[in-house]
């Protein structure tokens, strides 16, 4: 006999099932489970519409920072993957990172905005105290001024949609306990991440936190025509090139401040002419007679021991005396 086909059940069908196999909840009138203790029902019981997927990935030559950071992104965004190519990951928006030199690193975002990394501090570099739950969904803070300039907005809308975990996730938690912030200061945007303590509902920096310098906006992927273009923004090669400058110039104003030092100091050094009235009052030393000797000087023994010497010396006074005595 053949064996009879399996029914394929559809997602209507598989919800009636899961609404049946859950605990129904405790009516109002039951005095065992009072209204105001009821669990909330899984997520799994939720409908996953929002379908955003971020794909982060990275160019060849990068640093063990951009590595760690990479990671970091891919633990606090639950709907993100690893890979190569977006439509094989069944992702629409992605994070790209691009090491040039191996000292500048660069973030494209949704395949339109290019943006330079500055700062970098990962979670394993900061090692705060504070701690969130993985794969919690979190709350997104923006400065006001995002609702102020068109790129803002812009930007606004693209941060929206890629950091913020889709409802019913299935890899997401039914908790809110961290705040990702972006700040505008100095013509850069800060991202800092926050977790909520339940106490005081204070809030404890976990990491990890970047600064990104906006240089364009295309229109299409990785290139098009150019929306936006910053221009406050100054290029890693031009900003080394004025440092070079910059010292050059101080090692130039160092080797003049030392020329004109030498020529001060010949300067200072003043030639005083010779005075005819100073030999006046020089007298002459008296010249003494010179002595000429005719007979060559007898040759001294050459003695080591200093008694011999002196039994020498001695014996030549007596014959002396002798001589004189007889005379």
């Amino acid at each position: 006999m053949a064996a009879a086909k399996r029914k394929r059940v559809g997602p209507a069908e598989r919800t009636a099932k899961r609404a049946k196999a859950a605990p129904s909840a405790a009516e109002p009138g039951d005095s065992a489970a009072p209204e105001e203790y009821s669990i909330p029902p899984p997520v799994s019981q939720g409908k996953w519409k929002n379908k955003e997927r971020v794909l982060i990935f990275s160019s060849r030559g990068i640093n063990f920072r951009t590595r760690h950071l990479m990671q970091d992104l891919r633990t606090l965004m639950p709907h993100s993957k690893a890979g190569e190519v977006c439509e094989m990951k069944n992702c629409n928006k992605c994070i790209f990172f691009e090491a040039k030199k191996k000292q500048d690193l660069y973030m494209c975002i949704k395949l339109i905005f290019f943006k330079k990394i500055t700062v970098v501090h990962t979670l394993a570099e900061l090692k705060m105290t504070g701690n969130c739950l993985r794969g919690s969904r979190p709350l997104l803070s923006f400065d006001p001024i995002f609702d102020k300039e068109p790129h803002y907005a812009l930007l606004k809308e693209l941060f929206i949609q890629i950091f913020s975990t889709p409802q019913y996730h299935p890899k997401s938690q039914p908790f809110v306990d961290h705040v990702f912030t972006f700040t505008v200061t100095d013509e850069r945007i800060w991202f800092r991440n926050y977790q909520i303590i339940e106490e005081d509902a204070s809030l404890v920096e976990i990491g990890p936190r970047f600064v990104l310098n906006l240089i364009k906006i295309f229109q299409g992927s990785f290139g098009g025509p150019t929306l936006y273009e910053n221009p406050h923004y100054q290029s890693p090669n031009m900003h080394r090139r004025l440092v070079r400058l910059s010292v050059a110039a101080k090692f130039r104003e160092k080797q003049h401040v030392k020329e004109v030092q030498k020529i001060k100091k010949q300067d200072s050094k003043v030639l005083i002419k010779e005075d005819p009235t100073e030999v006046v009052f020089e007298t002459p030393a008296e010249e003494k007679p010179v002595e000429i000797q005719l007979v060559k000087p007898e040759s001294k023994p050459i003695v080591k021991d200093k008694k011999k010497l002196r039994k020498i010396q001695r014996k030549k006074q007596k014959k002396l005396f002798r001589t004189e005595a007889s005379v």
